[in-house]
């Protein structure tokens, strides 16, 4: 009950204090890139349970001649890519913690189609709320395997706790100043999970 207490009130503070950026970055992705400004996709929370994360959009539309989408590295260009490498695209997720669906801190909420693919372990990752920040992404986020990610998942799961939390936002602070591991070491974004079946 208090980390859903301190969720809520954070979120609400932190969006008060962002809404001029908010402003600022929805009317500069709407110059640059058009409608629509946030990107909003379902993902898998507590128990599985969908729900729809929100994030400011980062990637244009533009497709190829056969009417297929770019690549993400040719579609993530100007503001959109300055808004990601900041970490600033998830500054709307304030408001799916503040709806109770996610928190500040665990396990990234990630795609629906993935859900099938974990093995047992994998998945506890969702025996907790989703998070804006966690682990992972203070040990790696991007830069590091699938495998490892999870691994680093689940200890958090099994581990949590209000000063472990707030370890992790530190953390997340420093690594947005120096806008580490946003990227893999082979794409811009990370590659598709494939599955692992090992237990």
């Amino acid at each position: 009950m208090f980390k859903i207490l301190f969720d809520k009130i954070f979120a609400i503070i932190l969006i008060l204090l962002f809404l001029p950026l908010y402003i600022i970055i929805s009317l500069l992705i709407y110059l640059k890139m058009g409608n629509p400004i946030l990107f909003k996709q379902k993902r898998p929370g507590k128990n599985g349970k969908i729900f729809e994360i929100y994030k400011f959009r980062t990637m244009t539309n533009e497709k190829d001649e056969n009417d297929q989408l770019l690549s993400d590295e040719q579609r993530l260009i100007g503001i959109g890519k300055f808004v990601r490498s900041t970490s600033l695209d998830e500054l709307p997720q304030l408001f799916n913690v503040l709806r109770g669906e996610m928190s500040f801190v665990g396990p990234r909420p990630l795609l629906i189609e993935y859900l099938p693919l974990y093995n047992k372990r994998q998945k506890k990752r969702h025996d907790v709320l989703p998070g804006i920040t966690g682990w992972a992404q203070v040990n790696g986020r991007n830069a590091i395997s699938w495998e490892q990610k999870f691994e680093y998942d689940v200890w958090y799961v099994e581990h949590q706790s209000f000063w472990l939390d707030m370890k992790i936002l530190w953390m997340t602070f420093l690594k947005v100043l120096k806008r580490s591991d946003i990227s893999s070491n082979t794409t811009v974004t990370m590659e598709k999970f494939q599955g692992n079946t090992n237990e």
